[in-house]
């Protein structure tokens, strides 16, 4: 009977634990995502992790010559970037206040990312290979400050912790230089490496068409993106971003769906700059010039 009592009491305290840890991270937005998280690793932990991971990154980066801070490519992107975070209080009231930065790294990989506390990576062949539009731009750095936003590598370390399978956690500020470098390697796996869940995923594909949606940028852009990261992964060997946001058919299928709800905001915001412009509709044949009025023989214009 004690024995009883004890497991009882034990599953209770384990219960009580989890709950204590299960928080949403967001606000729900017009897209309506409001899961609950476990959440048993502290933020700050976790954008120490990320920061110093974006330090190293960025130092290697210069040290080689590809880390690109200004110029026609870096200004596009960071315009993007700058009219997105305008829109992430509809997410987190926080956000507004995080140190954002951008970092643009000149390589021939198909990869972009948002460490939490909004650190974005770009790469430069992502644009270039894939000949992205801006809209196309907004629609994968939505997609990637919606991950920040909703701290889904914090919840995957989270995840981790409860299972015994985060180590060096502990030593994050630690002054170990060796410690130090444990912690950056595992930061890198549960924040970078490891691929997202499908229901990670699905959050971050509706959240980020809704930033960009708020920000101006055709929310149509989403699937003509994700097609193109399809055809990519039959034939690009150095595809990063696709090893972690795996691309299918579903995803494509869903962010259709997804339209009605995002198109009014589109349609509601404030286009940005050098955004393209809506396609006029095609004249209707009784709109046409007679074909006596266009053989008249007269000049046409140089223009």
């Amino acid at each position: 009977m004690l024995n009883t009592m004890q497991t009882k009491l034990c599953l209770t305290v384990i219960a009580v634990a989890a709950l204590a840890g299960c928080a949403t991270s967001t606000k729900p937005g017009a897209v309506g995502v409001t899961r609950s998280q476990m959440m048993l690793v502290s933020a700050s932990e976790v954008d120490a992790m990320a920061l110093s991971s974006f330090s190293n990154q960025n130092q290697k980066a210069k040290s080689e010559g590809r880390l690109v801070t200004k110029g026609t490519e870096y200004n596009r992107v960071a315009r993007i970037a700058k009219a997105l975070q305008v829109q992430v209080p509809v997410f987190r009231d926080d956000a507004k206040d995080w140190k954002w930065e951008l970092a643009l790294i000149d390589a021939p990989v198909l990869n972009a990312s948002c460490a939490p506390g909004g650190k974005i990576t770009f790469y430069t062949g992502l644009i270039r290979q894939l000949k992205l539009t801006d809209d196309e731009i907004a629609m994968v750095m939505g997609h990637e400050i919606a991950h920040a936003l909703r701290e889904h590598g914090r919840e995957r370390m989270s995840q981790a912790k409860a299972t015994g399978g985060l180590t060096a956690l502990a030593g994050v500020l630690a002054p170990s230089k060796g410690l130090q470098v444990a912690v950056a390697s595992e930061a890198t796996h549960y924040l970078f490496t490891l691929p997202n869940s499908r229901e990670h995923e699905s959050e971050a594909d509706t959240m980020g068409l809704e930033l960009a949606a708020r920000a101006g940028y055709n929310p149509r852009a989403a699937m003509s993106v994700w097609e193109k990261m399809a055809a990519a992964s039959g034939g690009a060997g150095n595809a990063e971003f696709l090893s972690t946001h795996p691309s299918d058919s579903t995803r494509i299928a869903s962010l259709t769906a997804m339209q009605p709800r995002v198109t009014p905001l589109y349609d509601a915001a404030t286009k940005p700059e050098g955004a393209a412009k809506p396609e006029a509709p095609a004249k209707p044949e009784s709109a046409s010039k007679p074909e006596s009025t266009r053989k008249t023989g007269k000049k046409k214009s140089s223009r």
